[in-house]
């Protein structure tokens, strides 16, 4: 069967711009915020990190615990920029599910600021009470104690779909992995930049 050339390209170009680019500065004029702090994603847009001067990660955890990191989930690992930087690192997830997924920075003391964000929070599970037990947290993340929640779902979107992610320092270097969980974990390199991460953010 054939199809005419015009049907094919049309197609083509419907996909193409169905799928969105959401930007998201962390950090951005030394606040200890994400800007914006939720985004509502279609399954295949896509959601750029951009890392600011300081240092910060992008850490996925759960609506229950804030936090703390959800095992197997997506972790940037730390990210020192300097103040006059002109390269800075970008972490890129890719929305394969519309469940909610939570994320934080995992810089000492930041979530329990309320440096969190969201993808497609919901009613019942908002960015306003995300970001409440953040800041309600104890030093090392611990969620306050909150009398429980039923439902089968966690908030963290490990239950369904896939994803990806890569992380990049624009203009030029990238990688990438794939992962089993709702969102894959981007940067390899995450772990030695944690423990050099954690120490300089000591400063910050």
């Amino acid at each position: 069967m054939h199809f005419p050339l015009a049907t094919v390209a049309l197609a083509t170009l419907a996909t193409t711009v169905s799928a969105a680019n959401f930007q998201v500065q962390v950090g951005a004029s030394s606040q200890l915020a994400f800007s914006p702090t939720s985004v509502n994603a279609s399954v295949g847009d896509t959601v750029s990190f951009v890392f600011n001067p300081k240092n910060h990660t992008v850490t996925q955890s759960t609506f229950p615990a804030p936090c703390q990191p959800m095992s197997g989930g997506v972790d940037s690992g730390f990210q020192p920029v300097a103040a006059n930087a002109t390269n800075v690192p970008s972490f890129t997830v890719t929305v394969n599910a519309t469940t909610p997924l939570w994320f934080f920075c995992h810089q000492t003391g930041h979530c329990e600021e309320g440096m969190v964000f969201a993808i497609n929070p919901t009613a019942n599970k908002s960015f306003e009470s995300f970001q409440a037990a953040a800041k309600a947290s104890s030093a090392d993340g611990t969620p306050a104690s909150t009398s429980n929640t039923t439902g089968s779902g966690s908030g963290s979107g490990s239950g369904s779909g896939s994803g990806s992610s890569t992380s990049s320092t624009a203009p030029t270097s990238s990688s990438s992995s794939k992962s089993n969980g709702a969102v894959a974990a981007g940067a390899r390199a995450g772990g030695l930049l944690a423990m050099v991460g954690f120490a300089a953010g000591i400063l910050l």
